[in-house]
């Protein structure tokens, strides 16, 4: 009974955390880990906790629903126009991170290069929860933050292979160098092939049963998370690539219920994140911080100014990005949970008994959730890549059906500081099978009629079929006069 209250004190606690530091933009990881760091054992001492073999395994359960949720929400119609940047990004711009910052890391602590690849390997990759729930608060450059958003949603599999892939070769496993490529591509491939084949089954399963109460559902895409990483991991691939391409495929097809199924990951993944956040909170032990700072300075600075803009250039050569927004997608690359996941293998395949490895990569995360997490505003208004604050809508409305439809509900909002002037809702002319369904007005609800007038600052949701929401917009929009 002590620990559940402990337990309900602490998700109380995140909640006011969260409440208090809204204006702030600060990410949940940072509330969490803090969080966890006060009720543990260097603080409050009324949780001590050091088993890091307990929290890899609890950490890597966490992290399937955290990505296959990423994957869930990664968009073709996004995807598509930036899919070479995000897709080097995400695969080679990870290695290029690693390797470009262990080789100055090793030349300046005097590690062997086995050891820092391997500690770089851990932090090459960027956090999808700090980066969505910061980013959704500014208007940003379409495709910029198209590529931030999915990127960070689509490196940790590469970040989580090549760690295992270096953590296995300095175990001395018998790993020759062809060897060591073969598991490579086949964690890689393998992880893909399997994950789009369990996207491909459950969407099917989900049509098949779709007249079942959606509590069975919601079962069953447990069932298909876990089978896509399970099996994948018995085969030898990457499981954690699986789920997330499980995910990426059920979210782009046509299932039944399919906004109370995106709202049933989201929800996985922030209770994923927060435990697995609170857990790796009271993992640190914050005393041994003096004997690590420097290391954790220095791995911090490598990856920020050398690792990350390195592989951001490289693998935008060939666009038509600028140089500010390539600086932009250099600085947006903050790091969060699963370094700090990774962080607990060495310990777990017995070659970190110090901690060394964790606390280094737990101290250089904080440093990139607190600078570059509380400045990515400042650095975006600065290049002129945002213009304000995004408007949010304190009602929205829900397309809920179990059958399948090529409609979409859609909110178009007119931006007072773009347009003005107004217009009335038949005045529209909105084709066939287009309905204006709410108006948002300063959060007072208007039910619409064809004399209604529409003046910029409201927020419309749309009922549009899903081929002409574009067409829709610029109608709608096309009413108003530009500034």
């Amino acid at each position: 009974m002590y620990l559940l209250l402990i337990a309900a004190l602490i998700l109380i606690a995140i909640v006011f955390a969260a409440k208090i530091s809204s204006k702030m933009n600060v990410p949940l990881i940072v509330i969490a880990l803090s969080i966890g760091i006060i009720f543990g054992s260097d603080i409050t001492g009324l949780i001590y906790f050091d088993d890091e073999i307990l929290t890899q395994k609890i950490a890597d359960i966490a992290l399937v629903f955290i990505l296959f949720a990423g994957g869930f929400g990664t968009k073709n119609y996004n995807l598509r126009p930036v899919i070479k940047p995000t897709l080097l990004l995400a695969t080679l711009g990870v290695l290029i991170t690693a390797l470009i910052t262990a080789i100055p890391f090793a030349y300046f602590t005097g590690w062997a290069i086995l050891s820092s690849l391997l500690l770089c390997a851990i932090i090459s990759s960027t956090d999808a929860a700090a980066v969505f729930s910061i980013l959704s608060n500014y208007s940003i450059n379409k495709n910029i933050r198209s590529i931030t958003e999915i990127e960070s949603a689509a490196n940790d599999p590469m970040a989580i292979i090549s760690t295992s892939l270096i953590l296995q070769i300095t175990l001395g496993e018998n790993f020759d160098h062809i060897s060591a490529i073969l598991l490579f591509f086949w964690q890689l491939t393998g992880g893909i092939i399997i994950g789009i084949a369990a996207g491909l089954a459950g969407s099917y399963l989900f049509k098949k049963i779709k007249d079942l109460d959606i509590g069975y559902l919601y079962l069953l895409l447990l069932g298909v998370i876990l089978l896509s990483y399970s099996f994948a991991s018995v085969i030898g691939a990457s499981g954690m690539l699986s789920a997330f391409f499980a995910g990426y495929v059920m979210g782009n097809s046509k299932l039944p219920y399919k906004t109370g199924i995106a709202s049933f990951t989201e929800i996985l993944s922030f209770i994923s994140s927060a435990g697995l956040f609170i857990l790796l909170g009271l993992l640190v032990f914050p005393k041994n911080f003096p004997e690590v700072w420097v290391l954790g300075l220095l791995l911090f600075i490598l990856l920020t100014f050398i690792g990350r803009p390195a592989a951001v250039f490289i693998c935008t050569m060939f666009t038509k990005l600028t140089y500010k927004e390539k600086l932009f997608l250099s600085w947006s690359g903050f790091r969060g949970a699963v370094p700090i996941v990774l962080a607990t293998y060495p310990f777990a395949a017995g070659i970190d008994e110090n901690h060394v490895f964790f606390n280094i990569v737990f101290f250089a995360v904080a440093l990139s959730m607190i600078i570059q997490g509380t400045t990515i505003g400042k650095i975006a208004r600065k290049f002129r890549l945002i213009s304000k604050h995004r408007k949010k809508s304190a009602q929205t409305m829900e397309l809920v059906t179990v059958h399948e439809t090529d409609y979409e509900l859609i909110e178009i909002y007119i931006d007072p500081d773009i347009y003005t002037g107004e217009c009335m809702v038949y005045e529209m002319s909105l084709p066939f099978g287009t309905t204006i369904t709410m108006l948002n007005r300063n959060n007072f609800i208007v039910a619409p009629s064809g004399k209604t007038t529409v003046i910029p600052g409201d927020i419309l949701s749309v009922l549009v079929k899903r081929e002409k929401v574009k067409y829709v917009t610029e109608i709608i929009l096309g009413k108003f006069s530009k500034k």
